[in-house]
C-alpha cells in the first residue's frame, strides 16, 4: 500500500491534534488531499480506469463537505488548512 501507517501517523500529527487523533477535520482533509495527488497520478497513467476516477470524485466531494463544515464551525481552522496544503479557497467560489 502506497500509505503506511507511519506515512498516516505523520499526516494526522503535523494537521491534526496529534498522531493518534485521526478524526478531527484537519487531519482527514490532509489525508483526502494526499489520497487525492496519489490517485490524480495514476490517472494520469491509466486514462481509461473509471473505477479509480468514480473513487477520485467521491473523495473530492467527501473532502469538500469536510472544507465546507469547517468553514461554518470555525472559519480560523478553515483558512489555516488551506494554507497549510495550498488548497483553493472553494468555498467563497461558491456564494
Amino acid at each position: 500500500m502506497y500509505l503506511s501507517k507511519e506515512k498516516k501517523a505523520e499526516i494526522f500529527a503535523k494537521h491534526g491534534k496529534g498522531a493518534e487523533d485521526t478524526g478531527s477535520a484537519e487531519g482527514q482533509v490532509a489525508l483526502f488531499t494526499t489520497r487525492i495527488a496519489h490517485l490524480t497520478g495514476h490517472l494520469k497513467k491509466n486514462r481509461k480506469d473509471f473505477s479509480t476516477q468514480l473513487a477520485l470524485q467521491k473523495l473530492v466531494g467527501k473532502r469538500r463537505a469536510l472544507l465546507s463544515y469547517l468553514y461554518k464551525k470555525d472559519i480560523e481552522r478553515y483558512r489555516a488548512i488551506i494554507k497549510a496544503l495550498e488548497l483553493r479557497d472553494i468555498i467563497k467560489t461558491i456564494k
